[in-house]
């Protein structure tokens, strides 16, 4: 057989940010690929609306209300998540957020703030997570949500550019270091995609002109489009791939002149 499966029956996953946007996006797509989904986010309504769907497709949700930027939160709901389920075999860190400052303009607290709910919230779901897949016989998998801003210069935006650059470096760190214990650890760098945060960008014509411009296959992205690259990491058809960031960008990363 030469053909992997994109499967995931039996596993659990935890996605935060879940109730909306991409994370909402991934975490039905897990459940249609068979998994059961632990949603995580601080908007409970939000969360129990993407549970409602994951339930109408045969798979367990757990809804998990938290605030991943806290460490005692975010350890309480790894626990909550290990003792319901039994055990955690993906983590999908997607929460985020953006403040669009020049940087000249950048305050301590919009720093905090965005390096917080991007990279610190990320890093320990991630230890607290790994810590559990340590100790499985399996491992586990850790898809990291970037952005094409971790890896090209775009015109405003510099903490969250520099959040989403240092989520592609955490991504190799920990995929080299933790290796050893089948856990594989890898990104998805999204460009411009339909979704509430982007809803009143893309009303601006000009502005989606400009994204166009540098897209080479000129259109934005569908969510769905992110579903597919998180269940091949997640997967047994991944099960070589870690370290590696996949740019779901229309091409946008390849622009030249």
């Amino acid at each position: 057989m030469f053909l992997p499966s994109f499967r995931l029956d039996g596993k659990t996953a935890i996605v935060t940010g879940a109730g909306r946007g991409i994370g909402k996006a991934i975490a039905i797509g897990f459940a249609e690929a068979g998994a059961d989904v632990a949603v995580l986010s601080r908007t409970k309504e939000d969360l129990e609306t993407t549970a409602r769907e994951i339930e109408a497709l045969g798979q367990k949700a757990y809804v998990v209300p938290v605030d991943v930027t806290d460490r005692r939160a975010v350890q309480q709901a790894v626990a909550e998540v290990k003792e319901s389920a039994g055990r955690i075999d993906i983590l999908v860190n997607n929460a985020g957020m953006n403040i669009r400052t020049p940087a000249l303009d950048v305050t301590d607290e919009q720093w905090e703030t965005i390096m917080n709910t991007n990279l610190k919230s990320a890093f320990m779901m991630a230890q607290e997570v790994g810590a559990v897949m340590k100790e499985q016989e399996s491992g586990g998998r850790i898809i990291n949500i970037s952005s094409v801003a971790g890896h090209v210069a775009l015109r405003t935006g510099v903490v969250y550019a520099a959040t989403k650059a240092a989520l592609i470096q955490m991504t190799k760190v920990l995929a080299f270091e933790w290796g050893k214990y089948g856990i594989q650890v890898n990104s998805i760098g999204p460009w411009y995609f339909k979704t509430p945060l982007t809803e009143k960008l893309l009303q601006d014509q000009n502005y989606v002109n400009d994204i166009l411009a540098v897209t080479p296959l000129k259109r934005i992205g569908e969510l769905p489009e992110l579903v597919g690259p998180a269940v091949f990491f997640a997967s047994d058809a991944g099960s070589y791939v870690t370290g590696q960031t996949l740019f779901v960008d229309g091409g946008m990363t390849i622009h030249g002149f």
